[in-house]
């Protein structure tokens, strides 16, 4: 659960006087992840309170979130399951959220030290804070436990116009040996199945048949 978005919540992870509700939130997670087999569970961080600076904050909100990630390891580990912290770009799609780069991420998955908790890497999130895809791909590779995609900047299919070269980045996951999915987390241009065509032509261009790659699943 993301909290009360009647109160402009989206994620408690990072929210300083949140901790109980953060646990109370996780403990249903897990009821519904173990019920659908799902093996990972995405912590959202959070945002900034209203009126605050990000900087006059920053210091007491992460040692929150250490804070609720180290618990919500070891809950996650005794389910065998894997717990995972996304940036989110605050240039367009939330200016408040807390966690915004692969840079954070990857300094606070250092500071809680736990082998359960992994990098969730949304490329279109990642070209808007930083670009710099191929490099950071490859540096923040052996943190990454799961990939998502979408276009930049109208966040729609991988094969729609705009800045991205996913066919080169698909290739370079492969190289990398990345073995889990890559979520498609765009808006549809049209109709969701028509629109999954880049798919089967990806797959086409491999010389693959329908569904045969482990790297790229639907």
């Amino acid at each position: 659960p993301a909290g009360d978005p009647d109160k402009g919540e989206m994620g408690l992870g990072a929210v300083p006087g949140r901790q109980a509700a953060f646990r109370e939130g996780l403990a249903l997670a897990v009821q519904y992840a173990k019920a659908v087999e799902c093996p990972r569970i995405h912590l959202m961080a959070g945002r900034v309170p209203l009126g605050a600076e990000r900087a006059a904050v920053a210091s007491e909100m992460e040692t929150t979130f250490i804070e609720n990630l180290r618990y919500a390891a070891d809950i996650l580990a005794q389910e065998d399951m894997i717990g995972l912290i996304e940036p989110i770009n605050s240039r367009i799609t939330d200016p408040r959220y807390f966690l915004n780069t692969p840079h954070q991420a990857a300094a606070i998955l250092e500071k809680v030290g736990r082998p359960n908790l992994k990098l969730q890497l949304d490329i279109f999130h990642c070209q808007i804070m930083d670009g710099n895809l191929s490099r950071n791909l490859e540096t923040y590779f052996p943190l990454i436990g799961h990939i998502q995609i979408a276009q930049v900047p109208g966040r729609h299919e991988p094969d729609s116009p705009g800045e991205v070269n996913f066919p080169y980045l698909f290739q370079l996951l492969e190289s990398l040996g990345y073995s889990g999915y890559v979520g498609c987390e765009y808006a549809p241009k049209g109709d969701t199945v028509e629109g999954l065509g880049w798919l089967r032509s990806y797959w086409e261009s491999r010389g693959l048949q329908h569904g045969e790659s482990g790297k790229v699943k639907e």
